[in-house]
């Protein structure tokens, strides 16, 4: 109505042009987009009533879309993806709580035996709290340091419980491990000196690689928050472990050794009294091996999950028949991985990391389907002295908006000058003509907040002024604008016009430049540091290989598999990459270390040893971890469900190798243990001593001479 011509092609959306029109009429459009650009002076008064006018203003829109039923309306305000965003840690705070408490049922039952003197359901539940404590303690330490919350942390409580259950369950399996003829104390002593290596290696992998996510390196800031709270998680985690946990396993070591119930904290009557009470009474109050203890080797044994991997599945999964379809599986498992990593997408969606139904992921979808014809409207700021009169500079003026379509104060300005015929050829002319003429005219007074004048003496001077420039894209609008972006930012440094491009989605972009090498760096380094720590550990060089082949195939296989998944590069994947790293090494380096050290006669033997030791704590571990992650599925936001997927690929992939993978492809691949045989057979041929038991009057009481 005022005379206004400015570009819109941007703002339409649906299009449908007049047919056979020549100069391409809109016939009409299904969707149109308003952008209102609030004025702040920057004082902390016009920030509030920014806010307060852009909270009114969706309220309105909401009231509007209420009323008005057959219009879509949504809205958009700069706030509101930060609301949106934060959203999702108040609608996980009660799922978070109900998969502590199925971790919390699983480690107690898995823990448990029908044995009542050595089953350990309350050493499984203290385990699992003390890495509560310690991620307690680690979030008290994060918020006195002035630390700023944000919803990526929902996945640290994950982290660290994955990472620190599988040190309290190899503890109970070292225990397990131990002789009940010895003193509890050189028991807890032995199960340490068993486990607490292994352990201190993986917290050692974990800090260091967490550690390089929170350097001054990582140049996304959510990541480097993450990996700072994560690393002082993974040290109070390991001091917990080692003091409160260890105390705990103390504690129910004397309970054990005194013969006392493991639940009910009583001391177990004789087998003369249990036979005359009831069969219920019988059932609880049992130990089930009171006739038998003496002679067995390992009452543990009778413990469900060691007895399912020796009676059932180690004969099952080394059986020559299976060994084919292992192999067949495995190929069909590389070649989705590989298919899945040669399509990674690392566009910025920010969809992925806002709550489902909020209006910021509303707003998004219908930009995405209706405007996605065209970039987002980049603001360009020149913001020194310029002499826009010269011929020159209106050239390269040109030559950097060619290819756009602009709304510039500059070009709008040139073509009134030619319109009315005027010359203007020096900067008292063009800067007079421009304040006392064009910006006083209705069409063109909205370019008055483009341009910044200063005033020396009698003399007018623009400092500053700013255009906007809108690029056609197509379908593929992200990684346009990000091309785009990476046109214009390097010119903006070797042109003679100095100038800055900015959009609110290029922090989005920002974001994720480096989404992809960042977790591949991460994930390089960290096996290479496996080689240092473990050829300084002197650890069997074969040993090394196969722990790196395993993570490295883990690795890629979950990028690959979750890629299929439509799981993009956000900040939350490349955490679960960084993750998965150290969760594959913290359960396949104990199965591989055992099964190279391992003395036995043939491969196949060794592995079903391995197995057997490493085994139970292994699906322990692995169970408790992917069933806390079943109410991530009911958060309604796409952060939790890129968590849960990536997870759920990490905890699969691991379980896949340790139990199906490895124990094939160890039977048929170096090492060999031939040499074991020979050792033995001759030290068996020099062997002159003779062994034998003196067993005193107490028959806890067996010496070796």
């Amino acid at each position: 109505q005022d005379g206004r011509s400015s570009f819109i092609g941007h703002q339409l959306g649906g299009v449908m042009e007049v047919p056979n029109s020549k100069d391409q009429r809109v016939k009409s459009a299904r969707a149109i987009q308003i952008t209102y650009y609030l004025q702040t002076y920057g004082s902390v008064t016009q920030d509030l009533i920014g806010e307060k006018w852009e909270s009114e203003f969706c309220k309105l829109m909401h009231k509007m879309q209420l009323d008005h039923q057959d219009l879509q309306l949504y809205s958009l305000a700069s706030f509101s993806l930060w609301k949106d965003f934060h959203q999702t840690s108040l609608l996980a705070r009660g799922k978070i709580l109900v998969s502590l408490m199925l971790i919390l049922l699983t480690a107690t039952l898995s823990s448990s035996m029908k044995d009542c003197l050595r089953s350990k359901p309350f050493l499984g539940l203290l385990g699992v709290l003390t890495i509560c404590i310690s991620s307690v303690t680690a979030a008290g330490i994060f918020f006195i340091t002035d630390g700023k919350y944000n919803s990526t942390l929902l996945g640290i409580p994950f982290f660290a419980m994955g990472h620190g259950t599988k040190g309290v369950f190899e503890l109970l399996s070292g225990w397990r491990r131990t002789r009940e003829n010895l003193p509890f104390k050189d028991r807890v002593a032995d199960a340490y000196s068993d486990v607490m290596v292994s352990y201190t290696m993986t917290s050692s992998l974990y800090f260091i690689a967490f550690g390089m996510g929170a350097s001054p390196f990582t140049n996304i800031e959510a990541v480097k928050v993450f990996c700072q709270n994560m690393c002082v998680s993974i040290l109070l985690n390991y001091f917990y472990i080692f003091s409160f946990f260890g105390s705990c396993l103390v504690f129910a070591g004397q309970l054990e050794q005194n013969r006392y119930h493991s639940i009910f904290c009583c001391k177990i009557p004789s087998a003369e009294y249990l036979d005359r009470k009831p069969v219920w009474f019988q059932t609880m109050m049992n130990d089930g091996h009171q006739h038998t203890s003496h002679h067995e080797t390992n009452p543990y044994q009778h413990h469900f999950i060691q007895h399912f991997l020796r009676e059932h599945y180690n004969e099952w999964i080394t059986n020559i028949y299976v060994k084919p379809f292992v192999v067949i599986l495995y190929l069909i498992y590389a070649s989705f991985s590989f298919m899945g990593c040669l399509q990674i997408n690392d566009g910025a969606n920010i969809i992925n990391l806002l709550a489902s139904e909020s209006p910021s992921v509303s707003y998004a979808l219908i930009q995405q389907k209706y405007f996605s014809n065209y970039s987002p409207v980049i603001g360009f700021y020149i913001y020194e002295p310029l002499e826009y009169w010269n011929g020159t500079v209106q050239e390269d003026l040109k030559t950097l908006s060619q290819g756009f379509n602009t709304v510039s104060w500059i070009e709008q300005y040139y073509q009134y000058l030619r319109v009315d015929n005027i010359s203007v050829t020096n900067k008292s002319d063009f800067i007079n003509i421009l304040q006392s003429s064009f910006l006083k005219k209705p069409e063109f007074q909205h370019f008055k907040n483009d341009i910044i004048f200063s005033k020396a003496g009698d003399e007018n001077n623009i400092i500053a002024s700013r255009l906007y420039l809108v690029a056609r894209t197509s379908e593929n609008t992200q990684r346009e604008a990000v091309e785009l972006l990476e046109k214009l930012r390097p010119l903006s440094l070797i042109q003679s016009i100095k100038f800055i491009v900015f959009n609110p989605t290029f922090v989005f972009m920002d974001h994720y430049g480096l989404s992809v090498t960042m977790p591949v760096l991460i994930s390089g380094f960290g096996i290479l540091l496996v080689l240092i720590l473990t050829f300084f550990l002197v650890i069997h060089p074969l040993g090394n290989f196969w722990l790196i082949l395993s993570v490295t195939s883990i690795e890629l296989g979950v990028l690959g598999l979750m890629t299929l998944w439509n799981v993009d590069m956000d900040c939350i994947s490349i955490l679960c990459l960084i993750y998965t790293l150290n969760f594959a090494i913290d359960h396949c380096a104990p199965l591989l270390y055992t099964f190279v050290l391992a003395t036995e006669h043939t491969r196949t033997q060794c592995i079903k040893n391995s197995l057997q030791e490493h085994g139970t704590a292994i699906l322990q571990n692995v169970s408790s971890f992917l069933i806390g992650l079943v109410p991530l599925l009911f958060v309604p936001s796409n952060l939790t469900f890129t968590l849960f997927k990536c997870l759920l690929l990490a905890g699969s992939c691991t379980l896949l190798h340790c139990f199906v993978i490895l124990p094939v492809f160890l039977t048929f691949f170096p090492p060999s243990k031939k040499h074991h045989k020979k050792k033995k057979r001759a030290k068996r041929k020099e062997r002159e001593e003779i062994e034998c038991i003196e067993i005193q009057e107490n028959p806890d009481h067996v010496t070796a001479v």
